[in-house]
C-alpha cells in the first residue's frame, strides 16, 4: 500500500528512520486529506475525518508493526524500484477519492444510508486488519509476484493462510468495495471497481507462480483448496 513508506535500503540509523516514515507518511496522509476535502469543498464531513482516522492508525501500524526487512521488499522487490504497475495502484485510490469529494459537492450519488456508511467502516477496519494480519504471519508478502529466493523463500501455512491461500487480497478487496460506501458515495463505488479486477488478476497470476516455482506450494494449494472466498473461489 502506497502510504507504508519502507527504509531507503536499511541505511538510516535507528533514530533516523522514525522521524522520516512519519514525515513521508504524514506527506501521503496530508495528499489524502487535501483530495477528499479539497474537491468536497468543505470540512465539516465527520466520515472524511473519521477515514482518515482510519487510514492514520493503519500507517502508524505499518511503521512500527512490521518486519522492516518486510517493507524494504515491498518498496523495492528484489532490490528493484517499483514498476508502471505501482503507478496505477496510486492514481485509481486517488479518483476513487476525488470522486467521493466531488460527490459531496455536487450531490450527485452522495445517498449512502447512515447504517450503510457504518457497514462500510466495519468492512474497511476488517480489511485492513486480514490484510495486515497476512503481512505480520507472511514474510514474504511483497509488493509484486515473485519467488524471493534469496529471502529463503516458503510457503506459509499459519495465520489466515489457514483458511485461504491470498488473505491480503482478500482484505484489500474488502477496502475497494467498501471505501466508497463509507465515504457515503456511490460513484466512488464504481470508480474504484475496475480495482477489484486487477486484484482478481494478481491472485491467480501469483498463484500460479506459486504452484509453479515454489516447493511445497502445490500441496498447500491441494490441502487449502480456496484462493480467496472459501467454497467459491
Amino acid at each position: 500500500m502506497a502510504f507504508i513508506l519502507p527504509p531507503n535500503g536499511g541505511k538510516q540509523s535507528a533514530m533516523t528512520v522514525p522521524l522520516k516514515y512519519i514525515l513521508q507518511s504524514a506527506v501521503m496522509l496530508g495528499a489524502i486529506a487535501a483530495t477528499l476535502f479539497g474537491f468536497a469543498g468543505r470540512l465539516d464531513l465527520p466520515e472524511f475525518w473519521v477515514y482518515l482516522a482510519i487510514f492514520a492508525a493503519v500507517t502508524a501500524f505499518g511503521l512500527f508493526g512490521i518486519d522492516p526487512d518486510l517493507l524494504e521488499e515491498r518498496a523495492r522487490p528484489g532490490g528493484q524500484p517499483m514498476g508502471p504497475v505501482y503507478i496505477i495502484a496510486v492514481i485509481v485510490p486517488f479518483a476513487h477519492w476525488i470522486a467521493a469529494g466531488l460527490d459531496r459537492r455536487y450531490h450527485w450519488t452522495d445517498t449512502v444510508p447512515g447504517w450503510f456508511q457504518t457497514g462500510g467502516f466495519i468492512v474497511v477496519v476488517a480489511g485492513f486488519a486480514l490484510f495486515f494480519w497476512g503481512m505480520r504471519v507472511n514474510r514474504f508478502f511483497s509488493s509484486v509476484p515473485r519467488i524471493q529466493s534469496e529471502r529463503g523463500h516458503r510457503v506459509i501455512t499459519g495465520g489466515p493462510y489457514r483458511f485461504v491461500r491470498h488473505p491480503g487480497y482478500v482484505g484489500a478487496i474488502a477496502f475497494v468495495l467498501a471505501s466508497g460506501l463509507a465515504l457515503g458515495s456511490w460513484i466512488s463505488v464504481l470508480v474504484f471497481l475496475p480495482a477489484v479486477g486487477m486484484l482478481l488478476y494478481r491472485t491467480a497470476v501469483e498463484d500460479a507462480q506459486l504452484k509453479a516455482e515454489l516447493p511445497g506450494y502445490r500441496d498447500y494449494a491441494a490441502r487449502v483448496r480456496w484462493r480467496l472466498l472459501p467454497g467459491i473461489w
